[in-house]
């Protein structure tokens, strides 16, 4: 059959140890047809094939993030971005500046709003952003998305200024003066804010509640949806991404999606989860089943079950063995553990795949403890299950990884040393005993740990090079700080082959062989060759998922 594309004149990363190396290959019927040199794929062409020239850049399999919240992620692009944005006037100019721009907005909303933005010392509370935007409601998220903050008006119209019940793990901040101070810590407590948004948080949902929107969105309300997730996956393609593991999961996400894959926008295959909190009883495991038995093709399938432990380490909401340095306080668990151990047996013994999040010391040893039960109660099988983000690890877990066939799911862009956030802000969090194997990547990849990188977009961009030079050429630390650089092929391997190994799919995508899914990503350089130090200056030059063009430059 003639190829319907040929990309010739490259430097192939294969990831497929019989051939590592070629310089071409050839598409047909959505599958490669070909890998070899370019003289003898040139020949395969005919007069309707479509010649890519690589011009000696990097071909590799497409890029899989394993870690993101695509509907998130996608809204967000349309958001105003704070990152970067120090000090009250900086602030105000910006907020003021959209707010103007925005005038129907009920609340006017912005994101990647550091936890020091209004300066080193400086709590954020709604008194400050009163100042900001006093006459109209404003409130801002996090990086991580633990944490929202919200200004009076927001507050009075969420219902939130004189606090209110929130689930485990949650908490709204109070002063003493029995008023909300404006801090909303985890999803429990700020989905009212939420609930204010373009998308009426909607967008959100299946990581706040893992249910459907109530009421169901109305058709507008659906196109509307479907256009922010299109505009996300146009993104995705154009930074080479394949394939996303979502880390939202309820039905109305999987039906979008399948949507989209009917009208011919889905660009990028994706993996939806359900999502099990912790005050669902272990009957709510029906609608895993059936998001299980529904979604299973290609493009949108659903096999795994997303829970929380614990927060994030800059709010002290990590669940740590010991208090916080100078605080009384040792986390938030999100789940009673006896709960969250039957669900991990429940799932297990259903045999879903489990993800957890899970960053403080004590939350990472509660999820290998309850994974150490699931074995126990179920017996070994190859569940590939995982631990997501693993920023703060007791040593005596380390090797627990490898003994237990569990996955590290790390995002390298989230580190002090990853240079998108500031490198001081977590170490002063932890205590220096602590730090020598807080993300620790290279240690979990030697003790002989499976290993796979993402971005947790849109807590960082999803842009897959500079997250791929954050793990590559990490800035350098002071001790007790320790160097987790990673080498490129493991890096590249991390992100693709080892990406698709743990959706179970190893056998089908991933490699660049004969038989295998045309997911394939052309660069405009050549990787190999590039100084680490300049590695985010490359991109995509070409996309194709399941043999269509997705993107080009």
């Amino acid at each position: 059959m003639t190829p319907e594309i040929v990309i010739l004149n490259g430097r192939l990363i294969t990831f497929d140890d019989a051939h590592p190396t070629a310089s071409a290959l050839a598409i047909s019927g959505g599958s490669i047809a070909a890998v070899g040199q370019t003289d003898e794929i040139r020949g395969l062409a005919g007069p309707g094939t479509r010649v890519i020239d690589a011009g000696g850049a990097t071909v590799m399999p497409g890029f899989i993030d394993s870690h993101v919240h695509l509907f998130g992620g996608s809204v967000e692009l349309a958001c105003l971005d704070l990152y970067g944005v120090q000090g009250l006037d900086q602030l105000t100019a910006k907020v003021r500046e959209w707010a103007a721009q925005n005038t129907d907005d009920r609340l006017v909303f912005a994101v990647q709003a550091d936890y020091t933005i209004l300066g080193p010392g400086q709590h954020t509370t709604r008194q400050a952003l009163d100042k900001v935007l006093p006459d109209r409601p404003f409130a801002m998220f996090a990086p991580d998305h633990h944490t929202v903050w919200a200004n009076t008006p927001a507050l009075e119209m969420a219902g939130l200024l004189h606090g209110g019940q929130v689930e485990m793990g949650a908490e709204i901040v109070m002063a003493a003066d029995g008023t909300a101070t404006g801090e909303l810590r985890e999803p429990g407590a700020y989905a009212p804010v939420l609930k204010l948004t373009k998308h009426g948080g909607r967008d959100m949902l299946g990581l706040v509640t893992g249910a459907d929107p109530v009421p169901p969105a109305t058709p507008a309300e659906r196109a509307l949806d479907k256009a922010a997730i299109a505009r996300g996956l146009k993104h995705c393609a154009s930074h080479g991404i394949t394939g996303l593991h979502n880390m939202d999961g309820n039905f109305y996400n999987l039906e979008l999606l399948t949507e989209l894959e009917a009208d011919g926008d889905l660009l990028a295959r994706v993996e939806v989860p359900f999502h099990f909190k912790s005050h669902d009883s272990l009957d709510r495991f029906a609608e895993a089943e059936e998001m299980r038995a529904r979604y299973n093709g290609d493009w949108v399938w659903c096999n795994r079950v997303k829970m929380f432990i614990d927060g994030v380490v800059e709010s002290s909401t990590a669940l740590m063995l010991e208090p916080y340095p100078g605080l009384d306080t040792v986390g938030d668990a999100v789940f009673d553990y006896d709960h969250f151990e039957a669900a991990a047996i429940k799932a297990d013994a259903m045999g879903l795949q489990i993800a957890v999040h899970a960053i403080g010391d004590k939350g990472i040893r509660w999820t290998l403890d309850a994974y150490e039960a699931a074995l126990r109660a179920n017996g070994r099988r190859d569940s590939r299950h995982r631990v997501e983000h693993i920023e703060v690890l007791h040593p005596d877990d380390l090797p627990r990884f490898a003994e237990l066939g569990v996955v590290a799911s790390i995002q390298p862009g989230h580190a002090p040393f990853g240079g998108i956030f500031p490198p001081e802000g977590v170490g002063k969090m932890l205590h220096d005993h602590q730090i020598p194997t807080a993300y620790a990547w290279q240690d979990l990849r030697d003790s002989g740990a499976p290993v796979i990188f993402s971005t947790d977009w849109p807590v960082i961009p999803v842009d897959v090079m500079p997250n791929v030079k954050a793990a590559v050429a990490p800035i350098k630390m002071p001790a007790p700080w320790r160097d987790q650089s990673q080498s490129l092929l493991d890096t590249l391997k991390s992100y693709t082959t080892d990406n698709a190994w743990v959706e179970f799919n190893e056998d089908r995508k991933g490699r660049l062989s004969p038989g295998m899914m045309a997911d394939v990503v052309v660069m405009s350089h050549d990787l190999q060759t590039m100084d680490p130090d300049t590695l985010d200056q490359a991109r995509a030059q070409t996309t194709i998922a399941g043999g269509r063009v997705t993107y080009e430059a």
